[in-house]
């Protein structure tokens, strides 16, 4: 009996959308923590704090969007020229491409007969797609898409900053600096849960990882912070 309906659940096609998005909550979460937590351990004020946090929000996320297009417009860039490349050299010669495409058949185990009907099977419905899965590696769903990219990180950012400027509008003068600390650590954990599940890697590695990595960049700049605070003052 033939078995219909059968799903398989794979995270590939999600690469693309997901290393940005989680790259990105990341950077904000993290950079703008630490950029508020630095500035108030240098006595700043409130208003000082959350004036540097906004200013890290919006600074992060057009940087993190233009730095995203620009790398993700360049791969698809090397993608677009390596299509055209075999465009061109299906047009000059497509018998040796022909001969190209089963000899990559043949290395990948099918016996050079069957190679050769698969080759011919597939050149005959669309050869450059055939080339371009088979000989360049490129699948539809992993295509470098530079707008999807820079705007999931746009966002992500954005997402991510957003967390430690509402703990430090909602909490008082006394607890600002915990409470951001606090929020910022749970924060971390739960990104790194969902990436990890969103990708089906280790949860509790992948927390572990962006907590730890967390907590140096906050300690890092709160003592920076702290001397340049004593210093200036």
């Amino acid at each position: 009996m033939v078995r219909t309906g059968h799903r398989e659940r794979h995270r590939g096609e999600r690469s693309g959308w997901l290393r940005a998005a989680v790259l990105g909550a990341d950077d904000g979460l993290v950079s703008t923590a630490s950029l508020m937590l630095g500035v108030a351990a240098s006595s700043a004020s409130r208003a000082a704090v959350l004036t540097a946090g906004l200013a890290g929000l919006v600074a992060g996320a057009t940087s993190m969007a233009a730095g995203e297009f620009v790398s993700v417009s360049s791969q698809r860039d090397v993608e677009l020229r390596d299509l055209s490349v075999e465009a061109a050299e299906l047009a000059a010669d497509p018998a040796a491409e022909l001969e190209e495409l089963t000899g990559i058949y043949v290395r990948r185990g099918l016996n050079p007969r069957l190679a050769r009907e698969v080759a011919v099977e597939f050149s005959q419905a669309d050869p450059l797609a055939a080339h371009a899965r088979d000989e360049l590696g490129q699948l539809p769903a992993n295509a470098a898409r530079p707008v999807q990219a820079a705007g999931a990180s746009a966002l992500s950012f954005a997402a991510g900053a957003l967390l430690p400027l509402l703990a430090t509008v909602v909490a008082g003068s006394t607890a600002r600096i915990v409470l951001l600390i606090g929020v910022t650590l749970v924060g971390l954990a739960l990104l790194g849960t969902v990436g990890a599940a969103l990708g089906g890697a280790n949860r509790r590695r992948a927390a572990a990882r962006v907590v730890i990595g967390g907590c140096l960049a906050m300690a890092v700049t709160a003592a920076v912070g702290a001397v340049a605070g004593t210093a200036i003052h």
